[in-house]
């Protein structure tokens, strides 16, 4: 294409001059497809940033459904006056694959997980060694709080330990019932213990705490329902009597809440005093163990009477008992003992005598 750039006259043809205005002609002329190059590329530009600008902005759905998907709730934990939220995330209530020897691989469905007073932390956190604990010197003291009993109790009482009561002037019979022992009465028939020890009280009017495991439970329902009956309290001996701070949290907590749902069931009965094993414990245990509503209550007498087959002396043992009598007292007593159920009576009439009133641990 050729053109005059005077008159812009475009040819086909080559020519020298331009015929209208006589100016010399040129060939080879792009700036019209320039221009339109060019146009395009600043409309394409423009096109992009409007898109651009337009996916930038939210829409309005965003707006309505962003903040309903943010929020997290939190879950709750049980407490005295309701049900609040926690800041932390509650442990599973599940025993570990690998339970000690004294405890069976049950699912713990209702041990309940980090609630209470402290977190799951905050129990991991405490100490778990083990306390071994007796019955104190071996010695008489009339009317003498023992001192072992007393630091004890102010060193654990934040943990709703009991080991020995107030000086209130009371003592408090409580009896441990891992299994029953049958004997034989005058006229030759077979009884359990248990059953004399509840005859004597019956009669002298007097309440005891009977700490029982789940084999009593299951094998002496009648004898559990009579203790409820006449009065008594039945406390958690545990389910299968283990060393308490052997065992993991969850563990411990599948010791008392198995067998404190299976009271609950089958005798319409809530337990809250805790005994435990061996009389072994440590700060982390009294901690699990007040976590899930309970007492423990330990003593400030015990003696060696928890063997049927190897019975103590029935004076001897009556002359102890009340040898070491003292406000606020917390008896432990085998209910497998012949020579207990023998002396219970006269220990009663001794204490009250001496002026002691015998109470009901609550």
């Amino acid at each position: 294409m050729h053109y005059c750039p005077n008159c812009r006259k475009k040819f086909r043809e080559y020519r020298r001059k331009c015929p209208i205005c006589g100016g010399p002609c040129r060939h080879n002329d792009n700036s019209t497809i320039f221009l339109i190059i060019g146009i395009g590329v600043l409309f394409a530009v423009l096109i992009g940033l409007i898109i651009l600008l337009v996916t930038a902005l939210p829409s309005p759905d965003t707006e309505t459904t962003a903040p309903s998907e943010s929020v997290t709730t939190l879950p709750t934990i049980p407490s005295e006056s309701g049900t609040i939220p926690s800041s932390q995330p509650t442990e599973p209530s599940t025993v570990p694959t690998e339970p000690p020897t004294t405890a069976p691989t049950v699912p713990p469905s209702t041990a309940p997980s980090g609630i209470g007073m402290y977190t799951r932390a905050e129990l991991e956190a405490l100490d778990n060694k083990s306390f071994g604990y007796g019955p104190g010197p071996n010695r008489d003291y009339l009317n003498f709080r023992p001192e072992y009993a007393v630091g004890d109790q102010k060193r654990h009482e934040k943990y709703g330990a009991n080991f020995i009561a107030p000086d209130n002037g009371n003592i408090y019979l409580t009896f441990d019932c891992g299994y029953e022992y049958y004997t034989t009465d005058s006229t030759g028939k077979k009884v359990p213990v248990t059953s004399m020890i509840l005859d004597v009280l019956k009669e002298k009017n007097v309440k005891g705490v009977f700490f029982i495991t789940m084999a009593y439970a299951k094998s002496e329902p009648d004898l559990v329902r009579r203790m409820i009956n006449e009065g008594h309290a039945v406390g958690n001996h545990t389910n299968n009597h283990p060393v308490m701070p052997t065992l993991s949290i969850d563990e411990m907590e599948y010791e008392i809440m198995s067998l404190h749902d299976y009271v609950k069931e089958n005798f319409g009965y809530t337990m809250n005093l805790f005994r435990f094993p061996t009389g072994e414990y440590s700060v982390r245990a009294l901690a699990v163990v007040q976590n899930l509503g309970y007492k423990s209550v330990h003593w400030s007498f015990a003696y060696a009477d928890y063997t049927p087959e190897n019975q103590p002396d029935v004076k001897t043992s009556l002359q102890n008992v009340l040898n070491k009598s003292h406000s606020g007292a917390i008896y432990l007593l085998h209910a497998v003992s012949v020579t207990n159920a023998t002396i219970l009576g006269d220990a009663i009439d001794g204490f009250q005598e001496k002026g002691f009133k015998l109470e009901l641990f609550q």
